[in-house]
């Protein structure tokens, strides 16, 4: 395993009310991680009192874990900035608390970033899965441009690696209430602006939770907020015209029809997972939360 004496990636969480056991198997996926010289900064974004055991319990599965506390639930945005304050790496690494990372992630994406100084943070596909286990891929352009960002976000935010200096460029996330839910959309869209790039390693390193409860969580105000997001971006970076309208008010359409959903479907039923990404996968089996279909 890679290690040295000092912190080379932060990576930061914000959770709100976690589940417990969701949140261990991401965390154990870190664990597995072949670099060892990471931090986890781990920001409990107001769950309350009821989960403060559950929140320590977690931090103290390692040394490497640091737990930060907000007073109030204040958004992702918000609890990502307060991350990045305490982060000590020269890298910095997302993750969520219900998804998890294949074991050479880290060092696959280090190399990338220290071998392609042009890039200032790089993605990787993911495998998809939902309570009934692993159920699809998702394939992302190697290297974005303007225009990817037309359908949606061309980078798996919680998958991404990033140069420390790519948040002084960017002042760190928004918090206006207008990109909850869309932050990382928002932060892609500006670096892009500012001409910084991104890069999709175009290997399955990331296991990225899709489910029917996922497409249900946005409200009708934020998907105006978000097509709100895609007008400005899109006029900013010189994509905007009467044949991208269209993808500025995907996101209110969505709400109108249960377009997602349907596609969730469509695409739970028709995407296949590979033989190596299933064995990835299978060291995870004994937390009862990933399941290894068969078909």
């Amino acid at each position: 395993m890679y290690c040295d004496r000092q912190t080379l990636i932060s990576v930061i969480m914000g959770v709100y009310r976690p589940d417990g056991r969701r949140l261990k198997l991401a965390i154990q996926s870190l664990l597995n991680q072949t670099i060892e010289n990471w931090e986890l900064i781990l920001y409990d974004d107001g769950s309350g009192a009821a989960y403060e055991g559950l929140l320590q319990e977690a931090a103290e599965l390692d040394s490497r874990i640091v737990l930060v506390r907000g007073e109030k639930n204040r958004g992702l945005a918000h609890g990502l900035n307060r991350c990045l304050k305490v982060a000590k790496g020269s890298y910095i690494a997302r993750m969520d608390d219900d998804d998890f990372c294949h074991p050479e992630r880290f060092q696959r994406q280090l190399e990338f970033l220290q071998t392609h100084p042009q890039y200032g943070w790089v993605g990787t596909n993911a495998v998809l899965f939902d309570e009934k286990g692993l159920w699809g891929q998702l394939v992302m352009p190697e290297r974005p441009e303007d225009r990817d960002f037309l359908r949606y976000s061309p980078y798996i935010h919680p998958s991404v690696m990033f140069r420390r200096e790519v948040f002084g460029i960017a002042h760190g996330y928004i918090t206006a209430r207008v990109t909850k839910r869309c932050e990382d959309y928002e932060l892609f869209m500006r670096l892009h602006m500012r001409g910084c790039r991104g890069y999709n390693i175009q290997e399955t390193l990331f296991f990225y939770r899709e489910d029917m409860k996922s497409h249900g969580k946005r409200t009708f105000a934020s998907r105006v907020n978000e097509s709100r997001i895609r007008y400005r971006g899109f006029r900013r970076l010189g994509i905007l015209s009467p044949r991208t309208w269209p993808s500025v008010l995907r996101p209110i359409v969505g709400g109108l029809i249960p377009v997602g959903r349907i596609s969730y479907l469509l695409r739970r039923n028709g995407n296949g997972v590979s033989l190596e990404d299933r064995q990835a996968a299978a060291v995870y089996e004994d937390s009862g939360e990933i399941g290894v279909p068969t078909r």
